[in-house]
């Protein structure tokens, strides 16, 4: 028989499932509930089974270490403090160890941000064959707060529910769809939101966003799918995100870099990451040196905001090239001639990158009569091995822009790989059909383990308590 759990007034507990591997408990048999410290506490997923996420500082006069958690609520219900003051309160159930030992424990969240104990243990949350010995403290081992400052913090972090938004004016398409299919089926929250319909206070102290008169909630990450004809309003969206301190996939910098094929090119030849030779120029009389740079026919013509292949022109001989400049001139668009790698044979690599590596890579021919290999322009995606430097070299392109998620296209030329273009917003049905593989789970993988929460630094007097009550 083994013998009963003795607790002290003041113990050292763990709640491993909230991602919170040390806490200082206060243990109280006069109180009914435990509770928990927590602010910014929100609600979110269906009516049916909701979740609540909220934020705690696990450890006193640590305010730089913020640890997000989340759980299913299981109750709300009317709580009165020692004080008197009574509210309402969200009911969690989690585990909770002690110790060798391990239970289910109910606690209420509420701010105990003035708090000596970011928890109280009361006499619902103690077993009932323990013994509390309220003239002692400690009686199971102490933990530390030293847990918080090293790598372990993110390796013991629990797959809690997440809140995630997708920013996409367009919820019906393939990638869409698939990003909220997979989130949902990792038990995550994942709300579509309309980039068009958002509206932002600009504001020093409290900059916010809104989305159809209300507030938008705190997310725990936001993946921005904004289309090109938007891109000016919703990179300014996504910067909004970035200035409340959301964790964005893309940033805005990446975004607009991106989508300016100009801007673009000069960020690869800054890197020196190898490209098809391209020239731009404003005045009408550089034409003829303008081609000379890129070199003979047939050449490309694009528009620097073409996508998806619109916009983009194979001029076969020098006259044609003439032509279509000239034509582009009279319609004062903004274009860019390029070198026609011909040894390509109409067919590109579409690198899908993640977190810094490729997670997928596919071989997408042109249609017969078309130089364009687009999927949308009618061409054709297989499966494809990349060798080591097309690796490489997609992986420091998307690094280049600084993306989270990006699609690399490269043409394999007879002097290397050269980038075409760096998509912010690939689209993923293509890429997963061709390959077979789960991407969007791959990018969850990612999310998820990109937003545990960081270790923080060790400082001097880390483990002095603040003198504030219990």
């Amino acid at each position: 028989m083994t013998d009963p759990l003795r607790l002290g007034w003041e113990e050292w507990v763990a709640l491993p499932d909230l991602g919170l591997p040390a806490l200082k408990a206060k243990v109280d048999t006069g109180a009914k509930t435990s509770a928990l410290h927590a602010f910014e506490i929100e609600t979110f997923g269906p009516a049916a089974k909701p979740k609540v996420r909220f934020l705690m500082y696990p450890v006193p006069n640590r305010p730089e270490l913020a640890i997000a958690c989340s759980a299913p609520v299981i109750d709300r219900r009317e709580v009165t403090s020692s004080n008197g003051e009574t509210e309402q309160r969200y009911v969690i159930e989690t585990r909770m160890k002690m110790g060798e030992q391990e239970w289910p424990v109910e606690l209420t969240l509420t701010d105990r941000g003035s708090m000596q104990y970011r928890m109280l243990l009361g006499r619902q949350g103690i077993p009932e064959d323990a013994v509390v010995a309220p003239q002692e403290s400690f009686c199971q081992p102490e933990l530390d707060y030293e847990a918080y400052t090293t790598t372990k913090v993110r390796q013991v972090a629990p797959s809690r529910s997440l809140r995630i938004a997708v920013l996409s004016r367009e919820p019906n398409t393939y990638s869409t769809k698939r990003l909220v299919e997979e989130g949902e089926k990792r038990g995550h929250t994942i709300e579509v939101i309309d980039t068009l319909r958002c509206y932002m206070t600009l504001n020093a102290m409290a900059p916010d966003i809104h989305y159809d008169g209300t507030r938008l909630p705190r997310y725990d990450a936001v993946i921005p799918r904004v289309g090109a004809s938007i891109t000016p309003y919703g990179t300014a969206i996504v910067r909004q995100f970035e200035t409340i301190g959301t964790w964005v996939l893309n940033g805005s910098s990446g975004i607009t870099a991106s989508r300016d094929k100009l801007h673009a090119h000069q960020v690869l030849a800054r890197q020196k990451i190898g490209m098809p030779v391209t020239a731009f120029a404003s005045s009408p009389k550089d034409t003829a040196n303008l081609m000379n740079i890129v070199g003979s026919a047939p050449l490309i013509v694009k528009l620097l905001e073409s996508t998806q292949g619109r916009g983009v022109v194979l001029a076969e001989t020098k006259k044609a090239a003439e032509s279509v400049i000239s034509a582009f001139r009279g319609l004062r668009a903004n274009f860019l001639v390029q070198q026609f790698v011909k040894e390509a044979n109409g067919e590109d690599i579409r690198c899908i990158v993640m977190g810094g590596r490729v997670e997928a890579a596919i071989k997408r021919s042109a249609a017969p009569g078309e130089f364009r290999s687009n999927l949308h322009m009618g061409g054709s995606a297989s499966p494809v091995k990349i060798t080591k430097v097309e690796r490489e070299t997609a992986v420091r392109a998307a690094k280049a822009f600084n993306l989270g998620l990006a699609g690399v296209d490269l043409l394999r030329s007879d002097d290397g790989p050269k980038v075409l273009e760096v998509n912010s917003s690939p689209g993923l049905e293509g890429a997963e059909t061709a390959s077979g593989k789960n991407l969007c789970g791959a990018l969850y993988d990612m999310i998820e383990k990109r937003v545990r929460p960081a270790p923080v630094k060790r400082r001097s007097g880390s483990k002095k308590q603040d003198s504030s009550p219990g």
